[in-house]
């Protein structure tokens, strides 16, 4: 087996261990979500209770599976609003000329300047905190990146001879948008919105860290990590198992981009769109 094929398939294992999680815990959860009846901070293994219970005598890994569900869920959500607003606000700079061109690529230019978690912040901080909010906020920050790389390949493909060929036979630009420009810059989103899915997850459990994501009883591994920090010293496990399971995830998405990449665009390595436009 090939380095390239145990890059992949290690993230997806890593990957798929917490989408296991998440959609065991849709039918099943070792205890209620809101039993507080095990006491506080049980030790691991006691009473029945795989990972001990937390400050408030939930069950650990009960709050862990609805972690993963929610994670997996902003992830998901984040990436399908970043896909759909920035491809289309990319193809649309790639057919812009003249100064409507430059304001749009110094637009996205601004925006990506900004950290995406700042961004989210800020769409939050105007909003009620909810998990949907967050998602919302995750995405649309998100697509200003997705933008930039989209305006980037459909310029190279527009500027291709068969595209040249398509447009003097009477194509309009739909037909060469959906017959030409997509196919041919497909796989490349696909690697970006891959490690884009794991930056989702990171800023979903920042933003809930922060008190600015999915409000209470939701069991965010963020709200995890901020309640286990008053009893880190007493009942470690509270924080080191959502921080172990946001590290898998991250890490296995990343393998998982890493080796459809090097699956995808063998030369990947030797050319980098952003860099070219830079």
């Amino acid at each position: 087996m090939t380095r390239r094929a145990v890059t992949l398939w290690v993230g997806v294992a890593l990957t798929g261990i917490i989408v296991a999680l998440a959609l065991v815990s849709l039918a099943w959860t070792p205890f209620p979500v809101q039993d507080t009846s095990g006491g506080r901070l049980v030790p691991p293994g006691e009473g029945g209770y795989l990972l001990g219970t937390d400050r408030l005598g939930r069950d650990l890994a009960t709050q862990l599976m609805i972690g993963a569900r929610i994670a997996v869920l902003s992830g998901l959500g984040a990436v399908a609003i970043a896909a759909v607003v920035g491809v289309v606000a990319g193809i649309v700079a790639a057919f812009a000329e003249g100064w409507l061109d430059d304001a749009l690529a110094a637009l996205l230019d601004i925006l990506i300047a900004f950290p995406t978690l700042l961004l989210a912040m800020l769409i939050v901080a105007a909003q009620p905190a909810t998990l949907w909010t967050a998602i919302l906020a995750i995405g649309l920050a998100q697509s200003a990146i997705v933008a930039r790389l989209t305006r980037i390949l459909a310029r190279r493909v527009l500027g291709s001879d068969f595209v040249t060929a398509a447009r003097t036979s009477g194509t309009r630009a739909l037909g060469i948008v959906f017959g030409h420009v997509l196919p041919n810059i497909w796989t490349t989103l696909v690697v970006s919105l891959a490690l884009q899915f794991g930056l989702a997850v990171l800023a979903e459990a920042s933003l809930s860290y922060l008190g600015l994501g999915a409000p209470p009883p939701n069991a965010s591994w963020g709200r995890l990590l901020q309640e286990a920090q008053q009893t880190v010293l007493v009942a470690p496990a509270g924080a080191i198992a959502p921080g172990l399971l946001i590290i898998v995830l991250v890490v296995g998405v990343n393998l998982v981009a890493d080796g459809l990449r090097e699956r995808l665009e063998p030369s990947s390595r030797r050319r980098d769109p952003i860099e070219e436009e830079r």
